[in-house]
């Protein structure tokens, strides 16, 4: 990259010295961001009208099925990066969520992310890396999610914070205008929740900075302490465009469709997601002191998270994986018990089955559905087999979640249409098989194929004059 310094010293010939006064001048009043400037606008994301949804800025609906990668740019050299992104675009994701400052740690080229633990001062070797990323993220039409730092670096503990209000504008303004034309999602906070006044006024700052220098032209969230929710202390924040909860880790059948349900009623409107529900592999409560290492969150976790949250109002989903968002190599000692490589976890069953959920909610015009548990009559509605339901506006279809294959009875009037059409949709394969098309639309009884842990069943009731796609079904 060209600097002033390089450029005083590469202007000797007195004919090239108006020239090399000129680029002078440019160089130094130009913005951090022309490490990427050249890059081309990229189309943007907004909030739906509807304030529970996101969408592009021309309007076609934008599901949000994130991956956690956090230490993505000071763990992997850019083989790997490449190896990893292509990896989950394959899989369906859309967002990949990463950390600028993860940590004040050397990146996989031996670059801090900062001169001298000061914001004012980033590492121009270090944040080439993250354009790189950022870059290779684009191409393959992946959004990242970026966190400016992990919360450890701002939460006001032990003596460890970096940041102050005016360092973090600083540092928000150089990201900002660095990936101001980029596919950037800005993500707030990072595992901590602020408490303290300087706290919020850490957050305002960075937040006020980000849009300083992007121009206001990225949407902003913000990932919290688990269990727990941004619009617990953030909602009315006016930088926060869409809430995001952490359902966590702790227990097997936590219901995180009640976070969603709880945002989805708040006043102004938002949309929310959960932004780290239980990760694949990750031990079950792991913050115990004895934890037994074999319990662990399988893919069937990971598959009744989504769904009860998406079903609960949530305008998108994200996945993790315990050995993948740390990229833990396989060898020495990981993070919270990591017991494989990263790249022998890419490929474990739960990260295959989001793109099942994601082909599932696109099939239909998801944008419209609706929390709706009061179509759900009888069934069970607690632990872990609860029955969750979600129903579109016009009522042209719904979906209905059995985590466990428990029987259900259902309320058919409200679906809109002369004919209905039930389709049962597996989660682990992205397949749905044909059921039944009739016009009666009494309350009915419905018995998935198979039941038990692990065999969770969507039933899907529709307008059959829809002619939404089948998903695979035939009608015999």
């Amino acid at each position: 990259m060209l600097t002033a310094s390089s450029l005083r010293a590469s202007v000797f010939s007195p004919a090239w010295r108006w020239l090399g006064l000129a680029l002078l001048a440019l160089c130094v009043l130009s913005p951090p961001r022309a490490a990427l400037a050249a890059e081309p606008q990229r189309e943007g994301l907004r909030v739906s009208a509807n304030h529970h949804y996101l969408e592009r800025r021309d309007g076609t609906p934008f599901f949000y099925l994130g991956d956690t990668a956090w230490m993505l740019s000071q763990r992997l050299v850019r083989e790997d990066v490449d190896r990893y992104l292509a990896d989950r675009a394959s899989k369906g994701f859309t967002v990949i969520q990463m950390v600028a400052l993860f940590s004040l740690e050397k990146n996989a080229y031996g670059e801090t992310p900062l001169l001298g633990r000061d914001p004012g001062r980033p590492n121009e070797a270090f944040f080439q890396h993250v354009d790189y990323i950022v870059r290779k993220a684009g191409s393959l039409g992946l959004f990242v999610g970026m966190l400016p730092s992990w919360g450890n670096l701002w939460k006001q503990v032990d003596g460890n914070a970096i940041f102050t209000p005016e360092s973090a504008h600083a540092f928000g303004r150089f990201l900002g205008q660095r990936y101001r034309q980029q596919p950037i999602i800005w993500i707030l906070g990072g595992d901590d929740n602020p408490v303290q006044p300087v706290e919020f006024q850490i957050l305002d700052a960075l937040a006020a900075g980000l849009k300083r220098g992007d121009g206001g032209t990225h949407l902003f969230t913000y990932h919290p302490r688990g269990p727990g929710r941004s619009s617990e202390f953030l909602h009315r924040a006016a930088w926060l465009d869409f809430n995001m909860s952490q359902s966590s880790h702790g227990a097997r059948d936590h219901d995180n469709g009640l976070f969603s349900e709880a945002d989805y009623r708040l006043e102004p409107k938002k949309p929310s997601l959960d932004g780290e529900p239980r990760y694949e592999t990750i031990p079950i409560g792991f913050y115990w002191k004895n934890v037994d290492s074999f319990a662990r969150f399988d893919d069937y976790d990971v598959r009744q998270a989504a769904y009860w949250s998406l079903l609960g109002g949530a305008c998108g989903h994200t996945y993790g994986n315990n050995n993948v968002w740390q990229f833990y190599a396989g060898q020495g000692p990981g993070q919270i018990s990591a017991n494989q490589s990263w790249v022998e976890s890419l490929d474990h069953p739960g990260a295959f089955q989001m793109r099942f959920v994601r082909r599932l909610f696109e099939s239909r015009p998801y944008q419209k559905l609706e929390p709706r548990q009061s179509m759900i009559v009888d069934g069970p509605a607690e632990a872990g087999a609860k029955v969750r339901a979600a129903r579109a506006a016009d009522g042209s279809f719904a979906f209905i979640y059995s985590p466990r294959g428990a029987p259900f009875t259902i309320d058919q009037s409200i679906i809109a249409g002369p004919k209905l059409k039930k389709l049962w949709y597996d989660p682990r394969y992205g397949i749905a098989y044909w059921l039944h098309t009739g016009t009666t639309k009494a309350m009915q009884t419905y018995t998935p194929p198979t039941a038990g842990r692990g065999c969770d069943w969507i039933l899907i009731v529709e307008d059959e004059s829809q002619r939404f796609p089948a998903l695979g079904a035939t009608a015999p």
